[in-house]
């Protein structure tokens, strides 16, 4: 069974632009940032402060005592025999000298008032005692003063400002929950009951989910109810669906109904370089859920936590498995009806350890799948709230011209096109705007700079043509939306974008067949133009050989091979991307008959394409022409020129054997 098309842009240069922009809701609460003891910062650092000041003040009181100026020792002695000096202190490395006032009445001297200098002391100097006895000079030996000081300020002062910053760093670490000595702490943001301010009114297009998810709500308002009949409540809820559905912004909704506390937490937060942190972490955080009880803990991207175990063939991650088999104990260790419950987000459920998805664990499992058209049109009801919209604006229109589109992505095409009205000077968001939006979500920006030749924008009008008259007249379920030759995003030159009629879920054969042909239009008009081949349907080829092998390999649709599987599909479920290449599970001469079938399926697709186009190579023109002259063309326009240059003798395309 074919899984539901998103809308694509088939361009000129190879690249396919489909389901593009996603990313998570725009309106997504933020949690808040963890708060910091912010009084005892200030007054660690204060201390440091004081600390710093008082030894300057140490060191300047100790300069202070020792602002004598110092002499050379040969001075000092002649200082002394010339009776200059009246009291010396002689200490072990050091002497100091009072030198004697003058009143300036000896001729040839002036009044100076007594003052003190210092020499270093010459310890061979045997003769310094019997000098100053000679010269009547009071003296007297002093301990040395400085050695104390210079003992506190170099040994003792550096360890004290050590021990502080210390401290300091410790006390910072431990208020933050981060560093060294907090590995072990679960990095998970807390957010209050009362500063989750979403509801279930903020959540649209996920009618199912939500009804799931009510009965979470229930009992976190209303054990009781549940518990006097005996029943117990899933302990765990896995939200799975492609990204930017709103899977995290549903658990934040469950939080805000239920009016308790909110632990968030990515899985790849658990996961360290050092082994047993991942385990420590998890620990922690069960322990404050179940302290903070009744609460919510969401678990985001949890296939990088609990992928399966051994499944790696290049080797095992320890650290990765110890955390997973710590998230395993403390699930199935929860007491009943402890009031936390588990919530987590992927988009990748197929690679999820078996035994998380056991009951008693991860027992109920909700899928938050990409709206249909009604839940598009109040997804863009929810996110126009806060726009001012024209009254032109039919959401109801934006809806069916954007399907596939998930939550993500409709929130971004109002804020685009609110950001579009603003740079256009508007007063309120017009249609034309929600239109260009639309394109910039889906095809990039354009490329209006971009210097293209008369001959290769040619054969672009051309190229985009072939595929919108091909789409117009096969039996593919699809209609033209637009048509650009305008250079959009990285490479793309041109696009055609399809809008199918209805959601559709599954796809039958000959619409498959249609959609091969639709591929190979932009090849097969440059054929019937030109007579030749360009670069431009390099993509093309690679996306129809893509579709016709899984016709081939996976749905059975060969009468030649008959309904059989060949190889194992390991895609992801709700990634665009192929998760690794399909496993051969055939021999040889089946592999041939399979590359035959492939090759078969195409060439009859290009052959319808050529026939379509042949037969309508007046319309083929008449639209490439207009295209040249406007650059692009709304699907109601381009069906008209269908209908103005279409010959009524013309006879419809022979069908394709099926």
């Amino acid at each position: 069974m074919a899984e539901p098309e998103t809308p694509e842009v088939r361009d000129l240069r190879g690249v396919r632009r489909s389901d593009t922009g996603m990313r998570r809701d725009a309106d997504k609460p933020r949690a808040d940032k963890p708060r910091t003891d912010k009084p005892r910062r200030f007054r660690g650092v204060l201390t440091i402060v004081l600390m710093l000041l008082s030894l300057v003040l140490v060191v300047q009181l100790y300069n202070a005592r020792r602002n004598t100026p110092p002499v050379r020792y040969d001075e000092f002695r002649r200082r002394v025999r010339a009776d200059q000096v009246e009291e010396v202190w002689i200490g072990t490395d050091s002497i100091r000298a009072r030198i004697r006032a003058t009143d300036g009445s000896t001729p040839g001297t002036r009044r100076t008032p007594a003052s003190e200098i210092e020499t270093s002391r010459v310890p061979d100097d045997r003769e310094l005692v019997a000098l100053l006895e000679q010269h009547h000079v009071r003296y007297s030996g002093v301990p040395e003063r400085s050695g104390t000081w210079m003992f506190l300020l170099s040994v003792l002062a550096p360890i004290v400002l050590l021990v502080i910053l210390w401290r300091s760093m410790i006390n910072r670490a431990q208020s933050q929950q981060s560093g060294v000595l907090a590995f072990g702490k679960s990095r998970g943001k807390i957010v209050g009951e009362n500063e989750i301010k979403v509801r279930f009114d903020d959540v649209a297009g996920v009618a199912e989910a939500k009804e799931e998810l009510q009965e979470i709500v229930e009992f976190l308002r209303n054990p009781e109810k549940f518990t006097r009949l005996g029943a117990k409540i899933p302990k765990g809820v896995l939200l799975i669906g492609p990204p930017g559905t709103g899977k995290t912004l549903l658990a934040r909704a469950v939080a805000g109904e239920a009016s308790v506390p909110f632990f968030s937490i990515s899985g790849s937060e658990f996961v360290e370089m050092f082994v047993g942190v991942g385990a420590a972490r998890v620990r922690d955080m069960f322990e404050q859920a179940t302290k903070a009880a009744p609460c919510i803990v969401f678990i985001d991207e949890l296939d990088a936590l609990g992928r399966s175990r051994g499944a790696n063939i290049l080797g095992t991650n320890e650290e990765r498995e110890q955390t997973l088999n710590q998230l395993l104990v403390e699930m199935d260790g929860f007491a009943p009806n402890t009031g936390v419950i588990i919530m987590a987000a992927t988009n990748r459920p197929e690679i999820l350890d078996q035994a998380l998805l056991r009951p008693g664990r991860f027992d109920r499992q909700v899928l938050v799948d990409r709206p249909d058209r009604r839940g598009r049109e109040a997804i863009l009801r929810v996110h126009a709230r806060g726009v001012k919209l024209d009254d032109s604006v039919d959401l109801a229109e934006i809806a069916a011209k954007t399907p596939g589109f998930a939550g993500a992505d409709l929130a971004n095409v109002m804020n685009e096109a609110a950001l579009l009205a603003a740079r256009r000077g508007h007063e309120t968001v017009m249609t034309e705007d929600v239109s260009e939006a639309i394109d910039r979500v889906v095809a990039g920006l354009e490329k209006k700079s971009r210097i293209i030749q008369p001959e290769e924008r040619r054969r672009i009008a051309y190229h985009e043509a072939g595929h919108a008259i091909v789409t117009e007249c096969t039996g593919d379920a699809s209609r033209v939306g637009k048509i650009s030759i305008v250079p959009r995003g990285i490479a793309a030159l041109g696009y055609t974008m399809p809008l199918p009629t209805e959601d559709r879920y599954i796809t039958t054969e000959p619409e498959l067949r249609s959609r091969l042909a639709i591929m190979l239009g932009g090849r097969a008009a440059e054929r019937v133009i030109f007579n030749d081949l360009s670069t431009g349907a390099a993509d093309d080829l690679s996306r129809a050989t893509e579709l016709a092998r899984a016709m081939v390999t996976e749905f059975g649709m060969s009468e030649r091979l008959g309904p059989v599987a060949f190889g194992k599909n390991r895609r992801p479920m709700f990634l665009g991307a192929d998760g690794g290449s399909d496993g051969r599970e055939h021999g040889e001469q089946f592999a041939d008959a399979v590359d035959q079938e492939i090759r078969r399926l195409v060439e009859q697709a290009e052959t319808q394409a050529l026939e379509i186009l042949r037969a309508r190579r007046p319309a083929l023109e008449r639209i490439a022409t207009v295209l040249l002259e406007k650059e692009y063309l709304e699907g109601d326009e381009l069906r008209g020129l269908l209908v103005e240059a279409r010959a009524p003798s013309l006879p419809p395309p022979a069908p394709v054997p099926v």
